[in-house]
């Protein structure tokens, strides 16, 4: 202003005045209008109201769902929805923020993000990309995280696992973990992980991590390369990325997927303290039977030393019984050595009344007598036999078939060996044989006739 000026200044408006007028303006002179866009950073506190942001491909705009209003919403309003709503346009004064306050919300389908990530989901899907489901080492000898330096993600992982298991070795690989440059890094990161030899599959893990962000935020996890390079890991993996309702392509082709940052290192680590709790309860236990053991063997000594005694009572005792059975040893070889001696005379005594000399010469004798006696008695045997034998010889001549062939008569006999009794038993041509007193004919029938 011109010293020279001497027109009194315009008053000068508040910042509430400005916020407030631009905010009834907006409001009076546009009213209440449906809006069609693509939901993106979808928000909840605890208040209950609902927070996100409408967009196309060339603007955004900021929306509030009051609590009041929010309750009447069926659909679940997921980031990447295409969503029509009715609502005013405002200004929260506070902050100037420019707002469309919604009053309802219907849902117009998929938005292009979302309907991409479902059709590379299906086609990853298809040619088993999602198959992984190897067991992680559980603790990890060695823990490779992939996150941001920076981010919130890296500083839950780590107070988680230093409070539960401070063993654990960590090793960040810093990676940007949003933007077009966060897919090729983790990429690269992943091959030259795979490729490090002293990191062992059985024993070491990877761990891909960050905090939740709107669907654009966490994009680069949807990348269909990145979701390649997990599933054909030589290490394990475990993807944490988002909180418990965000859902990537990488998350589906790591071997275990975690809802949050701090619930990946509470599934990869055991706790400490209940390990520690677990062990002081075992060492009660070992204590309590540790006493009751060495209270009951010292029962068992007491009363083993009531029972020992000196070893010079166990000898004497020893000695004692060896003199005893030497004695019973002594009579008992006594009285067997007598019973021995008394069976030895007996037997002496009759021996000397039947010696063997006189019995074998009683043998003798009778054995020539016996000879004397056989030799007659065999002829005349003889004599018996040979002449009931010739007896029966002329009586078996007399019945004998051939004695009567040496008188003339003959046998006849088919080719068969039967004898031929009847002329009726042939036929004209039939073979015969005739045998005879001395030797055999052979015949053939002329004429069977039997007259």
């Amino acid at each position: 202003m011109s010293p020279s000026d001497t027109s009194a200044p315009s008053p000068a408006l508040s910042v509430s005045d400005v916020n407030r007028r631009a905010r009834q303006a907006l409001e009076r002179d546009i009213g209440e209008l449906w809006v069609e866009g693509e939901l993106s950073g979808v928000s909840r506190p605890g208040s209950g109201h609902v927070y996100f942001t409408l967009k196309d491909d060339n603007a955004q705009l900021r929306c509030a769902l009051f609590r009041t209003r929010a309750r009447f919403v069926a659909s679940p309003m997921r980031d990447g929805d295409l969503v029509r709503v009715r609502g005013r346009l405002s200004i929260f004064e506070p902050r100037g923020d420019y707002q469309l306050i919604v009053e309802a919300v219907q849902a117009a389908g998929l938005g292009d993000l979302l309907a991409a990530f479902e059709r590379l989901k299906a086609r990853l899907d298809a040619e088993g990309v999602f198959a992984n489901a190897r067991p992680l080492p559980y603790p990890p000898r060695h823990l490779l995280v992939l996150t941001s330096p920076t981010g919130a993600a890296i500083r839950d992982v780590l107070a988680v696992l230093s409070a539960r298991w401070p063993l654990v070795q960590v090793t960040l690989i810093p990676v940007p973990v949003q933007g077009r440059e966060a897919a090729p890094a983790l990429i690269s990161a992943l091959g030259m992980l795979n490729r490090q030899q002293p990191l062992d599959p059985a024993r070491d893990a990877i761990l891909i991590t960050r905090g939740g962000g709107s669907l654009e935020d966490l994009w680069a996890f949807n990348d269909e390369h990145l979701a390649r390079a997990v599933f054909h890991s030589r290490l394990p993996v475990m993807s944490a990325v988002g909180h418990e309702v965000d859902v990537t392509l990488a998350d589906f082709a790591a071997d275990v997927r975690a809802p949050t940052p701090s619930a990946a290192a509470e599934q990869l680590v055991p706790d400490r303290r209940d390990l520690a709790a677990r062990l002081a309860s075992l060492e009660s236990r070992l204590r309590h039977l540790q006493g009751a053991r060495l209270e009951r063997e010292a029962q068992r000594l007491d009363h083993l030393r009531i029972r020992l005694r000196h070893p010079r009572e166990a000898l004497e005792r020893q000695r004692l019984s060896l003199t005893q059975l030497e004695a019973r040893l002594a009579r008992a070889i006594e009285a067997r050595l007598a019973t021995e001696r008394g069976r030895a005379g007996l037997l002496a005594r009759r021996l000397a009344a039947h010696p063997p000399e006189r019995q074998l010469d009683e043998a003798k004798r009778r054995l020539a007598r016996s000879s004397e006696r056989l030799l007659p008695a065999m002829q005349r045997g003889l004599d018996r036999h040979r002449d009931r034998l010739s007896g029966l010889a002329r009586e078996l001549q007399a019945v004998s078939p051939l004695g009567v062939l040496g008188r003339g008569y003959a046998i006849l006999e088919d080719e068969r060996g039967r004898v031929v009794r009847r002329a009726a038993d042939t036929a004209p041509g039939q073979a015969l044989e005739a045998r005879l007193g001395e030797g055999r004919l052979a015949l053939r029938v002329l004429d069977s006739s039997g007259e």
